[in-house]
């Protein structure tokens, strides 16, 4: 279990960065838009493609914080929604997981 709780902090760090990295963009802390119509067209489908990647970042870091409230309560291999142990190959994939794959597949269909 330290071992996932460390890769998932060091996970949040590094999302936190993205985020903020995105946020910079989003404010244009670097800059305006270009005056030319093309170069703004551009800019505008890269405003379209940090959003989404701001998006699933801000997804992925509600999960790992999720996750790591579990391991803090010592319910970190314990699946939320039907209580049973987590499969640890299954954590081991997916560390931020707090579902067992039989519950991941019934909230999937």
């Amino acid at each position: 279990m330290p071992e996932r709780k460390e890769f998932l902090e060091a996970l949040r760090s590094e999302l936190r960065e993205r985020i903020n990295r995105y946020t910079a963009h989003q404010h244009r802390d670097d800059g305006p838009l270009e005056a030319d119509f093309a170069e703004q067209a551009i800019q505008r489908q890269n405003d379209e493609v940090v959003d989404s990647l701001d998006l699933e970042a801000r997804s992925e870091l509600k999960q790992v914080e999720r996750a790591l409230a579990r391991i803090a309560e010592d319910e970190g291999d314990i699946c939320e929604v039907c209580g049973e142990f987590i499969n640890p190959e299954r954590l081991k994939v997916l560390p931020q997981t707090t579902v067992c794959v039989g519950c991941a597949d019934q909230r999937s269909s």
